[in-house]
């Protein structure tokens, strides 16, 4: 490892580790009451939608497999959450119109076996088991899907999506999945919270955060090993990279069941910030939206998908909400605009966004490569 690049990593380090300190602050200093809240509802929501990009950028960016199903897969991960984590008192009344088939909440068989730390170690068995169960099933749809090339492979990964959101919310499901209600009263962010020195010490901001920070740095190791790139040699040119012996199918089957595993993460960290799952918000158009954070970011900049979205979390869910009003710098829109010009106006920004940036916010450049000093020219270092 170079010098140049060692400071890079450390640089890295950080800028990760100040963020993750300024969010825990915030934590305890910002009240559900204060005005600037929902700051930190745009970090929850910004860190599951991060993690959730950046997988899809692993996927699209890094490999060039074009999916679409990461909301299916996403979908997966929330339910799988909440299914092992509802305590066995409230199964019951979650699920009013079934007889639960699933009565194992992790968080409460370890708990009972090593105290209150075995809370916390089932919540993270869980979220593993979330991202497990959406790896499976991308293992099993990987096998005939990824044979396909382009729009084919976006077709097949969408209607995938839809196929198991339908079938998630059927009936004869209804025991394991509740059918089409909701699932709730499982451990949410809420609820993250411990008592130090006789103070509260509030979590509701920062796991979910840290959940997304350990992934994505997982992700970003991925990208720098030998796998990783793989994945740009098959993205490049399929026929070179496997000239050079790389195995297009195993390298993209690991691409595309990882991203697929992160995905279920993402949704279960989700479940955790909504309290709820329920199949309903899982829709095609939650997969558009991160393609489009991906984009905006810049595909193949990992620091670029955060970026995109936490900026499109930050836009779409605070900054224009007061436009839905019927009212943009001080101009008032139509009546036909009132119910949605929010809408309006984001739609405009990301036209402009997209039009002057082409390739994105940060195009294929991360964070660390704005801090690097600019390499001298052969030219320059002749005339010396």
């Amino acid at each position: 490892m170079t010098k140049t690049n060692h400071k890079k990593n450390w640089l890295s380090v950080l800028i990760v580790l100040l963020f993750l300190a300024l969010v825990l602050f915030l934590d305890q200093k910002i009240k559900p009451t204060n005005s600037m809240y929902m700051l930190m509802t745009v970090l929850q929501k910004g860190s599951v939608y991060a993690l959730a990009a950046v997988s899809m950028n692993l996927l699209n960016g890094y490999t060039g497999l074009f999916s679409l199903g990461h909301a299916g897969f996403m979908l997966i991960g929330a339910y799988s959450y909440a299914i092992f984590t509802i305590p066995a008192a409230s199964r019951d009344t979650v699920y009013q119109y079934y007889e639960a088939a699933v009565r194992i909440s992790f968080p409460e068989i370890f708990s009972a076996a090593i105290g209150p730390a075995g809370t916390v170690l089932g919540i993270i068995l869980a979220v593993l088991v979330a991202g497990l169960a959406a790896a499976i099933f991308a293992y099993l749809i990987g096998l005939p899907v990824l044979k396909l090339k382009s729009d084919y492979l976006a077709i097949a990964t969408l209607g995938f999506a839809e196929i198991i959101r339908a079938v998630f919310q059927w009936s004869k499901l209804g025991p394991i999945t509740n059918g089409s209600n909701i699932l709730k009263s499982f451990p949410r962010t809420s609820t993250f919270k411990f008592k130090l020195a006789g103070e509260t010490i509030k979590l509701s901001t920062f796991v979910p955060v840290l959940i997304a920070t350990i992934c994505i740095a997982l992700i970003v190791l991925l990208v720098n090993s030998t796998y990783g790139r793989s994945f740009k040699a098959i993205r490049d040119d399929e026929i070179a990279a496997e000239a050079m012996g790389i195995n297009l199918a195993k390298h993209k089957m690991i691409s595309f069941v990882t991203s697929s595993f992160f995905a279920g993460v993402a949704g279960a960290v989700m479940a955790m910030v909504l309290s709820i799952a329920q199949a309903s918000n899982f829709k095609s158009a939650m997969t558009y939206e991160i393609l489009l954070m991906v984009v905006l970011g810049g595909i193949g900049s990992i620091s670029g998908s955060v970026i995109g979205s936490m900026l499109f979390v930050a836009a779409s869910e605070w900054w224009l909400r007061g436009l839905d009003s019927g009212v943009f710098l001080g101009i008032e829109a139509p009546n036909i605009f009132r119910n949605g010009f929010r809408l309006v106006v984001f739609s405009i920004i990301i036209m402009i966004v997209v039009l002057f940036f082409r390739k994105g916010i940060m195009g294929d450049r991360e964070i660390t490569d704005l801090f690097r000093k600019k390499s001298k020219t052969p030219a320059k270092e002749a005339g010396k």
